[in-house]
Formats: structure tokens, C-alpha cells, sequence
């Protein structure tokens, strides 16, 4: 079965606080009910995979700015049929940020998040399965743009707080800087 790897790393995670146990639960019965869960084609949500990107210090985050969204989250994408979550976190990365040197931390997952995508164009409103894998790289320069990306910035983490305005990001600042200590 396609969705046992996932489903285990779903049930391994140890959420970090009762929202995220919640959507946890939530992404494991989503996973459980749908076959073809990895396909963006399923009208009512899908798996997706992201990257938190951060400095081998672990002080120092990638955020990227949505050009669709017109907000700053971490990188991150559809699985499109992929159930291999932390490969496609990590393609992802490398190709929104440009990154050459990302490594993922572990293969354990970092934080899950289901968020609402609203409706745009053709694409009716629909949930994202959100598996989040911590990556780490040197503070390269990152330059340039995407179609899906404005602008792409390595920020302290009081600034990523500020500048995402999130509290999905937020989870993950604080899971980060407990990691610090």
C-alpha cells in the first residue's frame, strides 16, 4: 500500500501541541479514506509537502512570498501522485529557493498542518495535507524569482514571526528555537 510509509510517519510524529494532534488525526483518517490522497486531482484536498529550511545554527530561516497567495510561507508543493513526502519536501525546496547544499535534518516529520486553499480561477476551494520536513543549508545568497515565487529571504526568527503572520509558521519558529536551546 502506497500510503503506509506515510501513514507511520504520521503516527510516529509527536505533535507539539492539541491544534496540531488534532490535524494529525485529521490528515491520518484523510490518508486512510483516500486512495489517491497524493493526487492533485482529488476535488477535495490532497497531501502536500513543505520545507522548513533552516541554518545549521538553526537560528536563521528561509521564508519564500507566494506570488498566488500574496503571503510569505515556507517552501513547499504538491506530492502530484509522489507518496514520497520527504523527497518531495525536498525537491520543493531546491526548486523555489535554488538552494544547492539542502539536507534533510532526519526523516522524521517536523510539523502537519491542514489549511483551507481558496477557491481560484477553475480550482474549487480545497484542503492541503500539509507534511513538513526540516531541512538545514548553509546561508547561501538566494537570487531571483519563480512563477510561484516573489521573493525568497533567510530571516532571523523574530522576523519570520512578523513576516508571516501565521500561526502555522509560528508553531514552527517555536518548535525551532526550542531546538536551539
Amino acid at each position: 500500500m502506497h500510503r503506509r510509509p506515510l501513514l507511520t510517519l504520521l503516527r510516529q510524529h509527536t505533535p507539539a501541541d492539541a491544534n496540531e494532534a488534532a490535524m494529525t488525526a485529521q490528515t491520518i483518517a484523510f490518508v486512510e479514506a483516500n486512495p489517491d490522497c497524493f493526487e492533485r486531482s482529488l476535488a477535495q484536498g490532497h497531501v502536500t509537502s513543505s520545507a522548513w529550511i533552516t541554518s545549521p545554527d538553526g537560528l536563521r530561516v528561509v521564508l519564500i512570498h507566494h506570488r498566488k497567495l500574496d503571503r510569505w510561507f515556507q517552501p513547499g508543493g504538491h506530492a502530484d501522485g509522489d507518496p514520497d513526502v520527504a523527497a518531495v519536501a525536498l525537491r520543493e525546496a531546491q526548486e523555489e529557493t535554488g538552494l544547492p547544499d539542502l539536507k534533510l535534518v532526519n526523516a522524521a516529520v517536523f510539523d502537519v498542518d491542514v489549511h483551507h486553499i481558496p477557491a481560484r480561477g477553475d480550482v474549487a476551494a480545497h484542503l492541503h495535507y500539509d507534511i513538513r520536513f526540516r531541512l538545514k543549508s548553509d546561508e547561501k545568497i538566494i537570487v531571483g524569482e519563480n512563477s510561484e515565487v516573489k521573493e525568497i529571504r533567510w530571516l532571523n526568527l523574530d522576523e519570520s514571526e512578523v513576516l508571516a503572520e501565521s500561526e502555522s509558521v509560528g508553531r514552527m519558529i517555536r518548535k525551532t528555537r526550542q531546538l536551539s536551546r
